[in-house]
């Protein structure tokens, strides 16, 4: 089975929707399945060097008053992973272009997960600037990557433009809110759903696997 996750790493409901997937797979394990991160942008009009925090709740939700009832929703939902969202600690919204760099260059060195997840946690939890190389080669290192490596990478520009290119296809195959989790190809289960919404597509995905008698 082949799992397609599109996210994007400033999503709150994305990291939601990796803690309910994580549990429906300890609850039911599916023996060689491949997860594959894939790259979706929330503000794909982003400036390169990102935005104030504040001002971009002042664009996007009219001000943090309006925003707070929000990400009270979301905390709350958090709070049911065991995940303690730290939004009061977030000072600026990156670009997210090279954090998905990093994380397509992660799946070369089969790291791609624990890249994902330090991401969610620097930016949630330690309110970083996951825009920003120095962070982004710090959070690689913590991964397991050379960050010397990964600073040259980031530097080089090296896939942004198929990053680009891969947030406009999941556009354009009517993706426009994250995550959303593609099995096999075939079926889109989009939102930070239950673990029992996942048992149903694991079986729908093994039971078309398996040959015709």
């Amino acid at each position: 089975m082949e799992l397609d996750i599109f996210s994007d790493t400033i999503c709150p409901w994305c990291l939601i929707g990796k803690r309910r997937l994580e549990r429906a797979l300890a609850e039911r394990p599916q023996p060689g399945l491949k997860i594959r991160w894939r790259a979706f942008q929330l503000n794909p009009d982003m400036p390169t060097g990102g935005m104030d925090r504040t001002l971009y709740l002042e664009t996007k939700f009219g001000g943090p008053e309006n925003a707070r009832s929000v990400y009270d929703r979301i905390r709350e939902a958090g709070a049911s992973e065991n995940i303690d969202f730290n939004f009061d600690g977030i000072s600026h919204t990156p670009n997210t272009v090279d954090s998905h760099r990093l994380i397509r260059y992660a799946e070369r060195h089969d790291c791609q997960d624990a890249v994902v997840e330090a991401l969610f946690q620097a930016y949630f939890i330690d309110g970083q600037n996951i825009g920003d190389h120095g962070v982004l080669a710090s959070v690689a290192s913590a991964s397991g990557l050379d960050e010397e490596t990964v600073r040259a990478y980031l530097a080089s520009g090296e896939d942004a433009e198929a990053i680009r290119a891969e947030d406009a296809e999941a556009r354009a195959v009517g993706i426009n809110g994250v995550p959303c989790f593609i099995f096999n190809g075939r079926h889109a289960l989009p939102g930070a759903q239950s673990p029992e919404v996942f048992y149903q597509l694991f079986d729908l995905a093994r039971e078309e696997a398996q040959p015709v008698t």
